[in-house]
């Protein structure tokens, strides 16, 4: 298995030298796409690279920059480098948002006294996690989490804690700011004290 960098290749992989930055390899020794952040999913081109393809490519590119200077644009509206079309598949770092979104809201909705059927349900969904989540590198660590740290399903501040501090152990490991786990009902509950979101 290879680390979150794509650094070990196995059997069958392209040579690390082939990979680009950041690129995943997922447990089938394959580049994982949903392993992955957008900006270093770069697909290798099919085909043969040759130099009247580049030349082409140069002249395309050269027309584009003329017509935007000539039609007085420029690059203003150039988008972010990040930038990617809303119907492309969801990367790891869109999946992770979304799939702490729903954790962490779900928790702030958990009730104070959950019943045994209710406790049973969410211990459920946290352990199926590791189990269905489609990025194989976050899963196995949620599965190593949930492990050392057994989720606390005992009530919705305990449950809303335990995530809190799992989300900030995964900021921490990428470098990520961590979130202020008193805050949590602002966050995913209440909203923020000055009524900014009212």
């Amino acid at each position: 298995m290879s680390d979150a960098s794509g650094s070990t290749n196995s059997p069958g992989t392209p040579p690390k030298a082939q990979l680009p930055p950041g690129m995943v390899i997922g447990p089938d020794g394959k580049p994982c796409k949903i392993c992955t952040a957008w900006r270093n999913w770069k697909p290798q081109r099919s085909g043969s690279s040759s130099s009247s393809s580049t030349e082409n490519t140069g002249k395309k590119t050269t027309a584009a920059m003329m017509a935007a200077l000539a039609s007085g644009k420029g690059f203003q509206n150039k988008p972010p480098p990040d930038f990617r079309p809303t119907n492309c598949l969801p990367d790891v770092e869109q999946l992770g948002r979304a799939t702490w979104t729903f954790l962490h809201t779900t928790a702030a909705y958990y009730p104070e006294r959950p019943t045994p059927f209710q406790r049973a349900n969410m211990l459920n969904l946290l352990h199926s996690l590791p189990v269905l989540y489609p990025c194989s590198h976050c899963a196995s660590h949620l599965a190593e989490e949930t492990k050392r740290t057994p989720p606390d399903v005992s009530g919705r501040v305990a449950l809303s804690r335990w995530l809190c501090e799992r989300h900030n152990e995964v900021n921490e490991r990428l470098g990520k700011e961590t979130f202020d786990c008193a805050k949590t009902d602002d966050r995913w509950r209440d909203g923020p004290p000055d009524g900014s979101c009212d």
